[in-house]
């Protein structure tokens, strides 16, 4: 009796040992294999065979990661200090060096994120933080693509999200826009002024070609002040006319 009870023991024990070393990995899944503590393989996906106390298996997930990015302050080149916080998007090339070159890639990559973000934003102004945040988001892609190339990890993209300015740097940035406007108005209005001098000059060089031009428009000018019955007209002399009149009197 007691020795049938040990039998079934032993085949219970065997059948959950054998059902325990089959393992099933789902398709953005793969397994890395130990073996007496030294890489064998990678495995997957499907169903796979994983002896147990001779083998060890890390699962890893191939599907894109989206890492939020804390809110890092940065000191721009221009001496200005904000608060910028973004996105990364990556995945897992390869698992063998995602596991075995790093002790945990998501939370190195993360911190690899933080220094990258801050170093990279410091070279450059606050204009180009804000207008060119395009160029910024493809040299901050690069560089942490090339970092974490040594571990298996591929950076798809990275995104700026938020670029935080402190009330008094808003005011400033508002006083220079206001200044700008100015600005261009002035330039604008000399351009028109520029503009009007150039065909005022052209009209007078017709008008003295026809000398009976200049007394037409001249007529012209005093029959559109003339609608307003507020105002007083001088009509000048002409000299001409004066003259004939001295010699009629000698």
């Amino acid at each position: 009796m007691g020795y049938s009870l040990s039998v079934s023991m032993v085949v219970i024990l065997l059948v959950a040992l054998i059902l325990s070393a089959f393992r099933i990995l789902r398709e953005y899944e793969r397994g890395v294999v130990f073996q007496l503590g030294r890489f064998w393989k990678v495995k997957g996906p499907g169903l796979i065979l994983v002896i147990p106390g001779l083998q060890q298996m890390v699962r890893v997930d191939l599907r894109t990661i989206v890492l939020d990015v804390p809110t890092q302050d940065v000191i721009s080149r221009d001496n200005v200090s904000v608060k910028v916080n973004a996105v990364i998007y990556y995945r897992v090339l390869d698992a063998q060096k995602a596991i075995i070159q790093v002790e945990d890639y998501h939370a190195a990559t993360s911190q690899l994120a933080q220094t990258t973000l801050r170093s990279v934003l410091g070279k450059h102004e606050l204009d180009d933080m804000l207008a060119e945040r395009e160029r910024l988001n493809a040299d901050i892609q690069k560089v942490l693509d090339a970092q974490t190339d040594a571990w298996g990890i591929k950076v798809a993209n990275v995104e700026i999200k938020h670029v935080d300015l402190d009330e008094s740097m808003i005011r400033a940035i508002a006083r220079q826009a206001e200044a700008e406007r100015e600005r261009r108005a002035k330039v604008i209005h000399a351009e028109g002024e520029l503009q009007a001098s150039e065909k005022l000059m052209q009209a007078a060089q017709v008008l003295a070609q026809q000398p009976g031009a200049m007394q037409l428009r001249y007529m012209q000018t005093l029959s559109a002040i003339a609608t307003d019955k507020n105002s007083t007209i001088l009509f000048p002399m002409p000299v001409d006319l004066l003259s004939g009149i001295r010699v009629v009197k000698e």
